[in-house]
């Protein structure tokens, strides 16, 4: 591709809109123009990569034995009713009227969709296992859209569904999907860690996300150095501490602590560490009363896994402070275990504390020398917070440790989720009517470009992998419009490079060396060549690949087969 006769459209600055790495050099770079608030028109650079990242996706989903079709962007509100997910997906789900007043929403996700035409042509289990994917355009009204196309209300997305006779079938298609997001992520040149997963609005039982590991990440992931174990910090569980709990060495004292209505107030208060302290959150109990949970001062509640529970209301809600006031006698700050008549629920690390920190449920006061059993009942034991780095792994071989990632891949068993609610059934072998087991498998075709940015970066800007790279190799002639010896080895160098199958971009326009090399860096480009009558008299062009700080002389008259040598070691 000759740069005159393409659109490269770069910035020297971000517009002041971007905030990660990866929205300001995706805009910088020109891959992408804001229309609206998290809806990006993807420029033909942009559109490239995209592209790149769809194929590679598209050939390793044909390749495990799942085939493509293309669903309708808007749906019809009864498919969504006849789920039960009409009202319950919330106000991300973009809900309209048509002309004639019928109920329609634009697609976040297809389970309705797919679940329709499944049940209206499969009928025996001679049919089954069937697996289809789609990659198509999504919309989800996100009340914050953020980070340019990483967090955008219009994405791409490739959503896979399979469909089987018995849990034996789904647990084998899912370690393919699993197998098959692994030579995916592999293949797109990025660092990445698959972790056990909260199956979330989706619903269904197992699942597992894939990660890009990224400083910039919204999720936490805990893993373990030295095993295999690694999930969301969402559902890492938080082992037992293997020591038991000491006996009580300390009274119970009532103390006055003015003004101290955080844990960090309270700790330099009384010259203690946090993890002395006890956390108290009130939540509404299944009948809608306060229940207290628990937690060390210097843990963080999990709320994903505190909805989990029996006896706490679904979804969590937080009790009001009028609520609060009656059954505690005291507001949010003063608050803890001794005196409360409702239910509580401790973590697992408080329930090995002894002579802690609590709240005295009287505004400005709290107890030091605070112990189970003998202050106060003991409570229900349960897992209610969010690991740490060092605790210990719940495979016990290591301790856990912490990395960020930004999620672009996850993959779910649904069970009988959707095809108990929307009734595909099928004829068994001995021709009883049964109900389909159910998977399904997504993609973040738009967040993996800009994930595999916040990866691959420098100060010049996007250093992109080349299985996703916009072209492989870019030629930067120096002096193409005005000397004819430099345009003659150009086009020669250009065409057998085509011939040979790779993608060159030829900067013919006429611009200062600094500029071309300044826009071939910052769209990310993997390698570069320049040609310019000096080197030609020396019968050398000069390589530099993308990574390296360095430029290095090759001969002319082996420059494309270096340049597939470079290409091939990638």
């Amino acid at each position: 591709m000759r740069v005159s006769k393409y659109f490269i459209s770069t910035l020297k600055e971000a517009p002041s809109e971007a905030e990660v790495v990866s929205h300001k050099l995706m805009l910088r770079a020109g891959l992408i123009k804001r229309l609206t608030s998290g809806v990006y028109t993807w420029m033909p650079l942009g559109l490239r990569v995209l592209r790149k990242v769809e194929a590679a996706i598209r050939e390793e989903m044909n390749a495990s034995g799942a085939i493509e079709l293309l669903m309708p962007a808007v749906q019809p509100a009864e498919l969504w009713q006849e789920s039960t997910r009409w009202e319950q997906y919330g106000p991300e789900l973009l809900r309209f009227k048509d002309r004639h007043q019928r109920d329609f929403c634009l697609g976040p996700t297809h389970e309705e969709v797919i679940s329709d035409a499944v049940r209206r042509e499969v009928k025996s289990y001679r049919q089954l296992p069937l697996n289809f994917y789609q990659i198509q355009t999504k919309f989800r009204d996100e009340i914050r859209p953020r980070f340019g196309v990483m967090r955008g209300r219009e994405f791409v997305m490739k959503d896979a569904y399979s469909f089987h006779a018995d849990k034996a079938s789904l647990d084998a298609t899912y370690r393919e999907m699993y197998d098959c997001y692994a030579r995916i992520f592999t293949r797109l040149g990025l660092k990445f860690r698959a972790v056990a997963a909260d199956t979330g609005s989706i619903g269904g039982t197992g699942s597992h996300e894939f990660h890009v590991l990224a400083d910039s990440g919204e999720d936490a992931i805990a893993f373990c150095p030295d095993s295999d174990y690694a999930a969301n910090v969402e559902l890492a569980e938080a082992v037992a501490p293997p020591a038991g709990r000491a006996a009580p060495a300390a009274a119970l004292t009532r103390l006055h602590t003015p003004g101290m209505k955080t844990i960090a107030g309270l700790c330099d208060f009384l010259k203690i560490p946090a993890r002395q302290t006890v956390k108290a959150v009130v939540v509404d109990d299944a009948d809608g009363r306060p229940l207290l949970l628990m937690v060390r001062g210097d843990h963080e509640l999990n709320l994903i896994k505190a909805a989990k529970l029996a006896q706490v209301k679904t979804p969590v809600a937080f009790s009001s402070a009028e609520a609060i006031r009656a059954a505690f006698g005291a507001d949010p700050g003063s608050l803890g275990p001794l005196g409360f008549k409702g239910t509580v629920i401790a973590d697992r690390a408080v329930m090995a504390m002894s002579d802690f920190v609590t709240g005295a449920n009287e505004n400005d006061h709290h107890y030091t020398g605070a112990n189970i059993g003998r202050d106060f009942p003991e409570p229900v034991t349960a897992d209610i917070r969010n690991v740490v780095a060092g605790d210990a792994s719940p495979d016990g071989k290591g301790r856990l440790d912490i990395l960020r990632g930004i999620e672009v891949g996850h993959i779910f068993q649904l069970r009988t989720k959707y095809s108990s609610a929307m009734n595909l059934a099928f004829l068994d072998a001995a021709g009883k009517s049964q109900i389909m087991e159910m998977g399904c498998y997504g993609i973040g075709v738009t967040r993996i470009v800009a994930a595999a940015i916040e990866q691959n970066y420098d100060e010049r800007g996007i250093i992109f992998p080349r299985a996703m790279a916009p072209f492989d190799l870019a030629i930067v002639p120096i002096g193409f419009g005005k000397s004819a010896q430099v345009r003659e080895a150009v086009d020669k160098l250009y065409s057998e490079l085509s011939a040979a199958g790779i993608e060159a971009l030829l900067d013919d326009r006429d611009e200062r060396p600094g500029v071309m090399f300044a826009d071939m860096d910052m769209i990310g480009v993997p390698h570069r060549i320049v040609i310019g009558e000096r080197g030609l008299k020396d019968g050398t062009i000069e390589y530099k690949g993308r990574r390296e700080a360095q430029a290095q002389a090759v001969a002319w008259k082996d420059a494309t087969q270096f340049v597939q040598s470079q290409l091939c070691s990638d």
